[in-house]
């Protein structure tokens, strides 16, 4: 896939970069939408990359008889690649280069969720996230390693979360840079929004216009959560006329059976939809598999910290999919 001609930075963003390095960006809270000013080609739906080097592929080559079957399912799915805190900035430019290589080698789109945003959710089973004075350069380091124009899932909960805890710094400022610097280095941005049963859509809107378009190009739902399809996509409709028709993606990895009410390792849940391009007279982009099955949310319901390898779950998630 052709690669997208970087634009050059504003004066304002260069400035932005300067005092989020400080820590202390102003944002105007009558920010509303903007247009996207520039366009990343869409992929094509057989050009989602497949990533053989993640803990469900390690486990399906391990495996035998029907369990090897069962996770077959997941391991040969396309699926996100998550960068966050867990290494440094220049660690993670090498992850983000090696991951958006091989996809660009083979000729297709890989997923990339960036997730390292200051008082990471509220310092819950995936707390953390990088220094306030430190996001800035980090995602530039970051947007540096990527090649070709991958899908990016920025920032699960956290405009979802925005003002539940200290910590956060400027938010809104923080998550209009990423979106501008990711953008500006060829991928296609979609800001996450939490799922149909967290905001009203009106309040869903609301924070996501606070961003604006004029860098991303849509917005994300149901990232690592269970909402049906259908709910989700009538709650998306309703957001997305509140901005301007913005298209949106779902993740729908775990939520082929739907939410029992829990988030942190519900037990009963299956696989949903394998992840497809959508072109409809809907504002729906595409499904994708955002989270990835089978790593533990956290230290919940019998399960290993967040991101573990947990195979009996894996199994369960596979097993119970009805495909």
């Amino acid at each position: 896939m052709p690669r997208v001609r970087r634009r050059t930075r504003t004066a304002a963003l260069a400035a932005a970069l300067a005092l989020m390095t400080a820590g202390a960006v102003a944002v105007p809270q009558t920010a509303t939408a903007g247009v996207t000013s520039l366009s990343v080609p869409e992929p094509a739906a057989s050009d989602l990359y497949v990533d053989p080097t993640t803990q469900a592929y390690a486990a399906w080559e391990a495996a035998s008889g029907q369990d090897k079957e069962l996770l077959a399912k997941i391991a040969l799915t396309p699926q996100a690649y998550w960068v966050g805190d867990w290494a440094d900035a220049d660690q993670t430019r090498q992850q983000v280069a090696d991951y958006t290589g091989r996809a660009a080698a083979a000729g297709q789109t890989g997923i990339l969720t960036v997730y390292a945003i200051p008082g990471r959710d509220c310092g819950n089973h995936s707390g953390g996230g990088v220094p306030e004075s430190e996001y800035a350069r980090w995602v530039d380091t970051v947007a540096t390693g990527i090649e070709g124009n991958p899908t990016v899932i920025l920032e699960p909960d956290a405009l979802a979360q925005l003002g539940d805890c200290d910590g956060q710094g400027d938010r809104v400022g923080y998550l209009r840079y990423a979106a501008a610097a990711l953008t500006d280095a060829g991928a296609r941005v979609y800001i996450d929004a939490g799922h149909s049963g967290w905001l009203s859509a009106s309040e869903a809107a609301r924070r996501l216009q606070l961003i604006g378009f004029t860098d991303a190009v849509g917005f994300a739902l149901n990232t690592s959560n269970y909402q049906t399809t259908a709910d989700t996509q009538a709650y998306a409709e309703q957001v997305s006329a509140q901005v301007g028709g913005r298209p949106y993606v779902i993740d729908t990895s775990r939520n082929g059976n739907g939410s029992n009410g829990e988030w942190c390792n519900p037990r009963g849940r299956a696989l949903g939809e394998q992840p497809r391009l959508v072109a409809d007279a809907t504002s729906l982009d595409a499904l994708l598999w955002v989270k990835l099955p089978g790593e533990s949310d956290g230290a919940c319901n019998g399960g290993p910290a967040a991101g573990q390898w947990w195979q009996e779950i894996a199994l369960e998630l596979a097993a119970n999919a009805s495909w």
